[in-house]
């Protein structure tokens, strides 16, 4: 399966923060502490990355009720019906930054929490910058042959379960091929990993953006950072 080129992934201090689920300028103000943590996690962590995306194309052979059809399997679920349905093509990402920095982020657990918490915010903010240039790198790819691309679909968004999206996928794809399992409760491992998929088509709806989907949107301070995508 093909292995997108190597990422460079352009990460900062403010990222981080977002990582750990914090609002930067807030923490610049009041926790100027926090912000130095997240400055050496960042120097530390950079070493312990190791980006990697599988993607996989797949020819859509068409759409039956909330069942997408592919050549090689399906997908289902009500938000895939709704977004993928006029694609002619799927393309599954399977990212991920493999297992050395939550390695560390499990041996700071017991030594340093705060610290902890910040390298977790620096793999957080890595395999995100890392998904969001791999969906870059499929729309430009689309837009060379005229196609247009649906935004990103993850399972956990609103319409498409975890336990029922992750098993789909990790059905279409290899992921051991950079080192990706999943669990029997739909955990993905190593645990800094994403799964989506995207149509391409010529004259797709697009616009919009990930957030609208998901569980958490009336209450994300986040929603701002994204955006849209396509269109």
């Amino acid at each position: 399966m093909p292995l997108l080129e190597p990422v460079n992934l352009m990460l900062d201090v403010d990222d981080v923060l977002r990582g750990q689920g914090a609002v930067p300028g807030v923490i610049r103000g009041r926790s100027p502490h926090l912000v130095q943590l997240a400055e050496r996690s960042l120097e530390e962590g950079r070493p312990l990355l190791r980006p990697r995306v599988l993607a996989q194309h797949f020819e859509v052979e068409g759409l039956h009720h909330e069942t997408l059809r592919l050549r090689g399997g399906d997908l289902r679920s009500p938000l895939i019906a709704q977004h993928l349905g006029g694609a002619r093509r799927v393309v599954t990402l399977i990212c991920t930054i493999g297992s050395a920095l939550p390695e560390r982020v499990a041996e700071l657990m017991g030594e340093n929490m705060l610290q902890a918490l910040a390298m977790d915010g620096v793999g957080s903010a890595a395999v995100e910058a890392l998904a969001n240039a791999a969906c870059r790198r499929i729309e430009d790819q689309a837009a060379a042959e005229g196609w247009q691309t649906t935004i990103p679909l993850s399972p956990g968004m609103v319409g498409w379960p975890v336990d029922e999206g992750q098993p789909q996928i990790f059905g279409l794809v290899d992921a051991s091929e950079i080192g990706v399992s999943l669990t029997e409760g739909s955990v993905m491992l190593p645990l800094k990993s994403l799964s989506m998929v995207l149509g391409l088509g010529p004259e797709l709806q697009t616009g919009g953006r990930p957030c609208d989907y998901c569980s958490m949107r009336e209450t994300c301070r986040y929603q701002d950072h994204y955006e849209p995508i396509g269109g």
